[in-house]
């Protein structure tokens, strides 16, 4: 491996990390316009954090992140959009 490598990450390593809490500061929507007219929104959501007892090769530690892709499409154009199905159980 060479010096500047980042350290290999074991399963021992994620065993021996601190797990550390955290407050949303922002969180903020990344919106794209895609080639077929739609609109799509994506924002990533951290779950939770791992501290490592390793060090980046520049003396940082090493944070593993657990996140979650949440993603919104609008202005859809009709024509790609699918004809709806039909429920298949019926409301109560």
């Amino acid at each position: 491996m060479s010096k500047n490598a980042p350290p290999r990450i074991t399963q021992k390593d994620l065993m021996e990390g601190v797990d550390v809490d955290f407050s949303e500061e922002q969180e903020t929507w990344n919106i794209y316009k895609l080639n077929d007219g739609t609109t799509m929104k994506v924002k990533l959501v951290l779950r939770g954090v791992k501290r490592l007892k390793k060090y980046s090769p520049d003396g940082n530690p090493i944070y593993i992140i657990q996140t979650q892709n949440v993603v919104r499409t609008l202005d859809i154009p009709k024509e790609i959009k699918a004809k709806p199905k039909e429920r298949t159980i019926k409301p109560v």
